[in-house]
């Protein structure tokens, strides 16, 4: 299930969006970018809508994807 950034609350979002910029394998390029930058750099890929939020209803887990991914899903 696809949830729109705007649904969440925007603590919910801000931890969500801090979880995927720095989980394990999370890779942006040959020089460290701060925290705020990629943060900054994710919510405009969401206003973009180049990546999504989805939930997994099974496990009960969101996550931020790639809007190509969401058919391998």
């Amino acid at each position: 299930m696809i949830i729109p950034a705007e649904a969440l609350s925007p603590d919910t979002l801000n931890a969500l969006i801090e979880e995927f910029v720095t989980r394990d394998g999370t890779d942006y390029g040959d020089h460290e970018t701060d925290l705020a930058t990629k943060v900054s750099q994710v919510r405009a890929l969401l206003a973009r809508k180049e990546v999504v939020i989805i939930f997994n209803e099974a496990t009960e887990q969101a996550g931020i994807v790639h809007k190509d991914q969401i058919n391998q899903l």
